[in-house]
């Protein structure tokens, strides 16, 4: 029986975040990726999602290393989460490795794993595996595509990158080496999703330096406020182009905004002139119009800088009116309505606000459909996968492939867990393997699962009535209660009435229990968890969490 090539997601299908894809032959395993996700409006409490490691759990003997594609979040947060059960090396390009590195001491984790920094048409190999890197474009410096030779041939992903023949720091996609590999045979591609649904080409980034000149010119008033994500250096740098051109200095307002520029700076990824960079508490000894501070919060983060701002919160800047706050993002899937009510309070304050339907401050990192269709007829792969988003991308995408002249048949939408393996007799695909995702909350890992976010919802929809009584030990008899406390539910100074008849309600429950000579306190917990929840959902047609307290005197 031939040995088996499988090809495993365990996050980013489906989904946007959490990107994590094995690749496994016999003894060995590479995988490629290890992302988080942010929780959704379901996810009460929740700080950040990460995959579920359980299939590694069960194969981590086997792991060879993390292959990581770029610096984003979506990409690499869940690494420390991955160390603390793991120990793995972990191979990338210099700028991404240094992200990396920010998060584990901030964990206490480098012990656990070396940094291996490699270069474009690097390969790492493996008694199984060689991981070669090709350099792409994306919306941050040092991203890679992979090239995975197998001993059934090669996989190409290509991570997340567009076709930028403009891009910022004069790195241009490695399209050479991507016709290389298709005139030399590709078994599989897995291909980024996220823009296949959007016709024609990405802009490039440098188009959006244009855009800033223009808003530095029309606002030389004004302090500017230009709100991105940390990560995206070549936006940073054009901010600082700009700055240049008018004679600004430049402060940065974030924690994750000021350490990703201060480590870019220092691995000669953002060029900053002399003297251009200022701290936060040295603004005011300037004019509004030589000031510009580039801060966290695009996304509208409760607890991002330009958040803080707009609620009239943060310890060191004040928005006011006058002043310009420019958003150079677009609102990732979920966060709009966030953005929006920022956005509003913003304008509340008097300041003027520029964001992306208004002016081009803001271009993608990822391929749309005609740039697909490069990747596609380059590679020539055999067989094709798409990856890294929802449903209806994947779909998309599979769509585009076929008619490119794929066949159905050779095209396979796979799920988190349930990917595809491929021998010598073609590909199919796997049994599902567990996956799903991990809750982090605070310092706790996955001990927060369905029935929590459950209880938490209840509570924040209807509330809590909690019911104290206390029975003597010899006899079983109630001596006191029930005392019913609401939180939540109703203010009790206001339904006085309703209050008296649920005590009258369990009252007379309990004394029928305690009639029939009931003394389990399973059994009077259940008494007054269903007396009281159908007395309250006939009177109110809510439902509230109900709590009982017995006490034994």
């Amino acid at each position: 029986m031939s040995k088996k090539l499988k090809v495993i997601p365990l996050g980013g299908l489906n989904e946007i975040g959490k990107n994590m894809t094995v690749f496994e032959y016999d003894d060995e395993i590479v995988i490629v990726d290890c992302g988080l996700s942010f929780p959704d409006d379901e996810m009460l409490g929740i700080d950040v999602v990460i995959p579920d490691f359980t299939y590694l759990k069960k194969n981590q003997h086997k792991i060879k290393g993390i292959f990581i594609t770029h610096g984003h979040e979506d990409h690499i947060g869940a690494i420390p989460y991955f160390l603390k059960q793991f120990e793995a090396p972990i191979y990338g390009y210099k700028l991404t490795l240094g992200l990396v590195q920010l998060k584990l001491e901030e964990h206490g984790l480098m012990d656990r794993t070396t940094l291996n920094v490699v270069k474009p048409r690097d390969v790492i190999k493996t008694n199984h595996f060689s991981v070669e890197f090709i350099r792409v474009s994306h919306s941050i410096p040092d991203a890679s595509a992979l090239h995975i030779k197998t001993p059934y041939g090669s996989i190409v992903h290509t991570g997340d990158f567009k076709i930028d023949y403009n891009p910022i720091d004069s790195e241009m996609i490695d399209l050479n080496r991507f016709a290389e590999l298709g005139r030399e045979g590709v078994l599989l591609l897995l291909a980024d999703s996220t823009n296949v649904d959007r016709k024609g080409y990405t802009m490039s980034e440098s188009t959006v330096g244009a855009s800033f000149d223009d808003i530095f010119h029309n606002n030389q008033d004004k302090r500017i406020f230009v709100a991105s994500f940390a990560s995206n250096v070549h936006r940073i740098q054009q901010v600082v182009h700009s700055c240049y051109a008018y004679n600004r200095k430049l402060a940065f307002s974030g924690r994750s905004m000021v350490n990703v520029s201060k480590l870019a700076m220092e691995l000669g990824y953002l060029k900053v002139p002399d003297g251009m960079i200022i701290e936060l508490n040295e603004i005011d000894k300037y004019p509004d119009n030589e000031i510009v501070i580039a801060t966290t919060g695009s996304q509208g983060e409760p607890m991002a800088a330009l958040s803080r701002m707009a609620n009239s919160e943060h310890r060191q800047l004040q928005l006011r009116q006058g002043d310009l706050v420019v958003f150079s993002s677009s609102p990732i899937p979920g966060n709009e309505k966030s953005v929006k009510r920022v956005i509003d309070k913003i304008l509340k304050l008097g300041t003027s606000v520029i964001y992306e339907s208004l002016a081009d401050i803001h271009v993608s990192g990822h391929a749309k459909e005609e740039e697909l269709k490069l990747m596609h007829s380059l590679v020539k792969p055999k067989y094709f996968a798409p990856v890294h988003g929802e449903y209806t991308h994947l779909s998309h995408h599979a769509f585009l492939a076929e008619s490119l002249g794929k066949s159905s048949s050779d095209v396979f939408i796979m799920e988190n867990g349930h990917g595809i393996e491929i021998d010598k007799d073609g590909a199919r695909y796997t049994k599902k393997v567990p996956s799903g995702r991990t809750l982090i909350d605070g310092l706790g890992v996955g001990d927060v699962g369905n029935i929590v976010l459950r209880d938490r919802r209840i509570l924040s929809q209807d509330g809590l009535m909690i019911v104290v009584l206390a029975i003597e030990k010899e006899s079983g008899k109630i001596v006191s209660g029930p005392d019913i406390i609401s939180r939540g539910f109703v203010y009790v100074r206001e339904a006085e009435t309703l209050m008296s008849d649920a005590k009258s309600v369990l009252t007379h429950a309990l004394y029928e229990l305690e009639k029939d000579g009931v003394r389990e306190w399973s059994s009077i917990k259940s008494t007054v968890r269903d007396t009281l929840r159908t007395f309250l959902y006939q009177e109110t047609r809510r439902s509230p969490m109900i709590l009982p307290i017995i006490m034994e005197v």
